[in-house]
């Protein structure tokens, strides 16, 4: 490395698409990057920032990682050659990670859902997956009334370094 800081990397990396709704529906234990298997088409919608990360998730199968309902939109000048927007995609990961991964996802009642869409500085399309815990109703109320009472202290801390 030339001197550069990962502040300096984290800089390059173009951002495509998060997963809002996943920090919110889950509690992220670890978080994990992989990269993708795409089509030329499913790039070029990429850069062009179409995508979404909604109502996707992660499988383990046959020690391979698959994503399945990343729906990338097809690109505008494509023709024939589109891709379909919803088709189950192949993540690249390390052997160990993926066995770390599958034994977790087994065993303790976890999931891997992907979290961020981006190009990383070297311009290859990265997916970062978390692996995840679903939270419950009442987990989702004590996280929004935590919020709300973190935002009433800095309203009011605001209001008296104003005065």
């Amino acid at each position: 490395m030339h001197g550069r800081g990962a502040t300096v990397a984290r800089a390059a990396e173009r951002h495509v698409a998060t997963n809002r709704r996943a920090r919110f529906d889950y509690t992220i234990e670890e978080t994990y990057e992989a990269g993708l298997v795409l089509t030329g088409t499913e790039v070029k919608s990429l850069r062009a920032g179409k995508a979404n990360l909604r109502d996707s998730f992660a499988r383990v199968h046959n020690g391979e990682v698959w994503i399945h309902n990343m729906h990338i939109s097809p690109y505008e000048y494509g023709n024939r050659w589109n891709h379909e927007p919803t088709r189950t995609r192949k993540a690249l990961m390390h052997r160990a990670e993926i066995r770390r991964l599958a034994g977790k996802i087994q065993q303790q009642g976890y999931t891997l859902i992907p979290l961020r869409l981006y190009f990383n500085e070297r311009g290859f399309a990265k997916v970062e997956l978390g692996l995840a815990r679903g939270k419950k109703k009442w987990d989702k109320r004590e996280e929004l009334a935590r919020r709300s009472a973190q935002r009433e202290v800095e309203r009011a801390l605001k209001e008296r370094t104003f005065r």
